[in-house]
């Protein structure tokens, strides 16, 4: 149970406590000490209780204000009416352009797809109207995509509750029409078969399936055991579908237990599943020959490493290449040795096949595959390894877009763009700068998302390409209506995420029925923030968060600040530069203005005026400052508090300001901590502090660390780190252990191997605001045998979170989706925290006076440890001598 919110009234002590499964208010008689309790709800907790010094007690049950009479003991509800206009309730014609989640194009190029604010439209390339095909403001619309003969468009809704396949006529002149039922997973974009018949989709659960259309017939096709499929795409004629699985589906049946995943292809006819390409590495997203000779797919075989300079160590990137399977004994080379030949024409072969090995076919019959040795039949085309997604296929070319390396705080070094390669010409070109695209049907035409903008190119990159408008994407938005389905959208996608299926043992179908109530009350979309907030707290569960919507915030003007605290002189009637945060002037992030180099500013200094207008005592500094942040600022400097200063006294220091003072605080609390271990261990021990899981976290360790790594021990700080997903980099480099040393002729100590192995003793310090992923790293510290923790019990949230796609008007719900575990599978930290092996307190009077009691007890402990246990590497040993 939880007993919390203590109130001292008279005689006794009043608060909230959960003890009869509800959170219910209590009072205990200090001079019976017998416990009553005063309130009697069994579905709503009593939060948030305040007493107004008058024997009444106020607080908040079922989002309205109760109050308590003590003397009397009476409940009662305060009404409370709040004059309102109503305008964020209002419907209203709203764009939707900001609101694009997917896009695609006609099969000839004619018009654009777009999904937007949960409607399907279709825009003109050039001239006409846009047209909203579904204009449900009380459902999410997705995942259009047109058919191949351009009459329907297929996408996904939940306008019946659920995730359903629909089609409509492409030129909305009727309603949508509902193809499946029974959904109970989020589902992905049906993909069209080549002649209209069939709907390749898939779910979150990982099930891929395929639609007749006509009779609505559904075939599971696969069943993913590692999260989804959603590279799935028809061959030509409709035959085959490919789309790749993690493991085999030969003989085993256990899937294959690590991420990397094969081709596979699908036979319609026969129902066959299988796979084409091997398990031992990562192969994904196939495309088809549009004449049925090859099977393109990328996949990571460039083992070219990328070395580090910090560390003798290693990473391999732009990996992946692109390739071709022959689909038959017999298909020529995609791109077979050139030679100037004369041009002879073959008569078609009795067997149906012309000479080069391609088909003679009927245009409705299915391609076909030689199975048997498929595999060996591969091609790779000439295209640069590189970090490539996104493979389809055209025409007399392959289009790909290319992205760089991914970087933790900072942009990649080249640009996302949209290329493609042409058999013709065997070159690579750039179609656009851009970060997704879409090939048209006829696969002449490719509509591109280029910085917030539309193009439609031609498929050869030939000509100029056409921007396409979005200024008509325009819905008819009802807020009550757009706020009951994102309700019922996040409770899906919680029911669909969350990582365990039992909702932990709560009845979630009940508790959407019990918040349901609230939206009536709704009249902002901060207010069903707080209500989605309210049902999904019920869960007991770290990391789920709701957040945006379509609302925004005041925009607050931004202060130019100095890197300084300004102190007032009340007896001078003036501020002075009481501390200068000293900053790394070499690191942007860490920049001090005051400290740059021709800047003359020393504590101590009275600061006279700013941009030639005094600054009073009577004053606030920060006002002065205001709308400035974006261009130089003039302080009036001077050891004396005079204005105006006299002859010669005062000086002017012109600084280019910061906007946030909180990374200067930041390294000077850090750095007082690295010099206060320096001194008192004699420069023996170090320290550095891990501020998250994230950018700032690994840029600190990897700057502190190598500096450090002969030091006899390290002090790892990760108290306030707010988390990320970094923890097992950490772990793994304060792991490893010496396995040898070596010595060359000119060196006079030993070098470790591994060469960044630390040598020296290890002591961790966590607290209440060890958040999440470094809430897992004290964990794997203490489960790895690194050293004691010292401090408080972690704040025990280690459920990570997804990113299952916006919501219709832009907000976000990320759902707790995988859970920590012990080596032997059982749940741990979450709800409960990491335990220090030395629990200190940093009690308020200590840290007032100055003092880190965490830290200091660190230090003891450490220092102990090499006492007991001296870590030097070993010296040199003697010459080895090898005459007989």
């Amino acid at each position: 149970r939880a007993d919390r919110d203590p109130m001292w009234i008279g005689d006794a002590i009043y608060f909230t406590s959960d003890r009869d499964g509800t959170l219910n208010l209590y009072a205990f008689d200090l001079g019976t000490r017998e416990t009553s309790r005063l309130t009697d709800s069994t579905l709503w907790d009593v939060r948030w209780p305040s007493d107004d010094g008058q024997n009444q007690i106020v607080y908040e049950m079922n989002g309205e204000l109760h109050l308590f009479t003590i003397d009397s003991g009476e409940l009662r509800p305060i009404p409370i009416v709040v004059p309102d206009d109503g305008l964020a309730a209002r419907p209203a014609r709203v764009s939707a352009a900001a609101q694009i989640e997917n896009f695609e194009v006609s099969p000839k190029g004619e018009r654009a797809l777009f999904v937007a604010r949960g409607d399907v439209f279709t825009a003109p390339i050039k001239n006409g109207p846009t047209r909203n095909l579904t204009r449900s403001s009380d459902a999410h619309d997705k995942w259009a995509r047109w058919s191949p003969d351009g009459s329907r468009i297929a996408f996904v809704s939940d306008r019946d509750g659920e995730d359903e396949i629909y089609v409509v006529a492409q030129g909305g002149s009727a309603s949508p029409e509902q193809l499946t039922d029974g959904g109970q997973a989020m589902r992905y974009a049906p993909e069209w078969s080549p002649d209209g018949e069939h709907l390749a989709f898939s779910d979150k659960d990982g099930r891929l399936y395929v639609l007749h259309v006509e009779s609505r017939a559904t075939t599971l096709v696969a069943d993913e055991a590692h999260g989804q499929v959603r590279d799935y795409v028809w061959s030509p004629r409709g035959g085959y579908l490919a789309f790749s699985l993690t493991g085999e589906t030969g003989p085993r049946s256990w899937p294959d237990e690590t991420s990397f995943r094969s081709i596979h292809v699908w036979e319609r006819a026969s129902g066959v599943l299988r796979q084409v390409t091997g398990d031992l590495f990562h192969e994904r997203n196939p495309a088809w020959d549009p004449d049925g000779e090859y099977l393109y797919y990328l996949s990571d075989r460039s083992f070219t490493p990328q070395l580090g300079s910090f560390e003798w160590n290693y990473l391999v990137d732009r990996e992946t290449g692109i390739y071709a399977l022959a689909l038959r004994k017999g298909v020529p080379h995609p791109l077979p040795p050139e030679s100037d030949e004369v041009t002879v024409e073959d008569e078609a072969e009795e067997d149906g096949h012309d000479g080069d090995g391609s088909e003679n076919r009927q245009d409705d019959e299915p391609i076909r595959i030689d199975f048997d040795g498929l595999a060996r039949r591969v091609v790779r085309l000439p295209v640069e390894f590189d970090n490539y997604v996104g493979l389809s296929a055209g025409n007399d070319r392959v289009f790909f877009i290319r992205t760089g390396a991914q970087f933790y705080g900072r942009g990649g070094d080249v640009p996302t763009e949209v290329q493609t390669f042409s058999f013709e010409d065997r070159e690579t070109k750039t179609l656009a700068t851009a970060g997704s695209y879409a090939v048209s049907a006829d696969r002449e035409k490719v509509l591109v998302a280029a910085g917030g903008r539309y193009e439609l190119h031609n498929a050869s990159g030939d000509g100029d390409p056409q921007t396409v408008s979005t200024d008509g994407l325009m819905v008819n938005r009802v807020p009550a209506e757009e706020w009951e389905q994102i309700f019922d959208e996040v409770w899906r996608r919680f029911r669909d995420f969350f990582y365990v299926d039992n909702m932990h043992g709560y009845d979630w179908a009940a508790l959407r029925e019990q918040y349901r109530p609230w939206l009536q009350h709704v009249a902002h979309r901060s207010d069903l923030n707080y209500v989605i907030g309210e049902m999904v707290a019920e869960l007991n569960v770290s990391h789920a968060y709701i957040a945006g919507g379509d609302w925004d915030t005041p925009e607050r003007p931004e202060v130019a600040l100095p890197g300084a605290v300004f102190e007032i002189d009340r007896d001078a009637g003036r501020y002075r530069l009481a501390e200068i945060f000293e900053g790394h002037n070499e690191e942007p992030r860490y920049r001090a203005p005051l400290t740059e180099v021709g800047v003359d500013a020393r504590v101590g200094d009275y600061v006279l005026a700013i941009d030639g207008d005094e600054l009073a005592g009577s004053d606030n500094p920060y006002r002065l400052l205001r709308h400035k942040a974006d261009r130089p600022v003039r302080l009036t400097l001077s050891a004396e508090p005079a204005f105006p200063a006299a002859k010669g006294a005062a000086r002017e220091a012109t600084i280019r300001p910061i906007t946030s003072e909180t990374n200067l605080r930041y390294l000077a609390e850090v750095t007082a901590n690295r010099l206060k271990v320096d001194a008192a261990t004699d420069g023996r021990v170090g320290y550095l502090h891990i501020p998250d899981m994230s950018v700032a976290g690994i840029q600190e360790f990897t700057k502190y660390f190598y500096g450090q790594i002969r030091k006899d021990g390290l002090i790892i700080d990760v108290r306030g780190n707010d988390g990320g997903n970094v923890s097992e980099m950490v772990i793994e480099r304060l792991s490893r252990k010496l396995r040898s040393t070596w010595f060359s002729r000119t060196a006079e100590t030993a070098i470790a191997s591994p060469s960044t192995a630390f040598t020296g003793h290890l002591v961790g310090i966590l607290d209440e605001d060890t958040l999440s992923d470094a809430d897992v790293f004290s964990y794997q510290f203490k489960e790895a045998g690194l050293g004691p923790l010292v401090g408080k019990r972690s704040w025990g949230g280690v459920i990570y979170i997804g990113n299952t796609g916006p919501l219709v008007d832009g907000g976000r719900v990320n759902v707790p989706e995988s859970g920590t575990s012990d080596r032997d599978g059982n749940w741990v930290i979450e709800g409960r925290g990491v335990d220090p092996d030395i629990e200190v307190e940093n009690d308020p009077k200590s840290v007032i006076a100055g003092s880190d009691p965490q830290l200091e007890r660190a230090i003891e402990e450490i220092t102990r440890m090499i006492r007991e246990d001296p870590p030097p590497l070993p010296t040199r040993p003697a010459p080895p001598v090898k005459t007989p």
